[in-house]
């Protein structure tokens, strides 16, 4: 039976007093809080499956509530998550959810708050990809990585970090609508996913992500990808996601 393993991991880093990024994997989800060791999860290849990673913004108030606010709620929409059109509406339900949870127009002090968001859902014969943000997605194959999501943030050295975004879920104190990134392709058996928060990939150049999963499979992977930003620094919250697809 064909099925779907998540390994994933979440940690505040070395100079943040918090961890505001949190995990949606199918029902289950991890808010705002820490893993020690990256923890695997098992599903069955059928029911649309969403692995996603909701950064809470750095700088703004509510960081961690805005992230899990999100990930819950698209924890309960997953199963129907069964095309692009149905992510996007999910994606610009949250965005409303976390204005209005905000304060909406009253504002208050939780006003401005927001989250980035990056994932995918796998299905039988397809895996879409979307993002909000600069959290990324990537897949991983024996060519290397190739990112799936579009970064919503300019440029930047690699090594470097950047607390600027150009689109978020929520995140202003006034409504501002979104233009989710979202792509389909078919799945390739035996291919990864690799889902994380920029506190992954901004201390950490591309090649040593690939490296990394080229050598480690699993729950080492997510360890090894963990490992290597805390040795790099760990600037901000990292969390990471390990997707593959298996065969039993």
């Amino acid at each position: 039976m064909p099925y779907v393993a998540v390994s994933a991991i979440s940690h505040p880093g070395l100079l943040r007093e918090r961890n505001e990024d949190s995990l949606v994997v199918g029902p289950w989800t991890l808010c705002a809080t820490v893993t020690e060791n990256p923890q695997t999860l098992v599903f069955p290849l059928g029911t649309p499956l969403v692995v996603a990673v909701a950064d809470g913004l750095g700088g703004h108030p509510g960081g961690d509530l805005a992230s899990a606010l999100v990930v819950r709620r698209i924890a309960s929409l997953g199963p129907a998550l069964t095309g692009e059109v149905a992510v996007r509406d999910a994606l610009n339900a949250c965005n409303r959810a976390v204005y209005q949870a905000a304060g909406g127009d009253r504002g208050g002090e939780l006003s401005a708050m927001g989250t980035t968001i990056a994932g995918v859902v796998v299905q039988p014969d397809s895996l879409m990809a979307f993002n909000v943000g600069d959290s990324r997605v990537f897949a991983a194959s024996d060519d290397g990585l190739r990112q799936l999501s579009v970064d919503d943030s300019p440029p930047h050295p690699a090594g470097s970090t950047t607390s600027l975004v150009t689109q978020c879920l929520g995140g202003s104190p006034t409504y501002r609508a979104v233009h989710p990134h979202v792509t389909a392709e078919p799945l390739t058996p035996g291919e990864r996913c690799l889902v994380c928060s920029d506190g992954l990939t901004d201390p950490l150049p591309t090649e040593v992500l690939e490296e990394v999963l080229r050598e480690h499979d699993d729950g080492r992977a997510a360890f090894e990808l963990w490992k290597a930003a805390i040795e790099a620094g760990g600037p901000d919250n990292i969390t990471v996601a390990v997707v593959r697809v298996g065969q039993e």
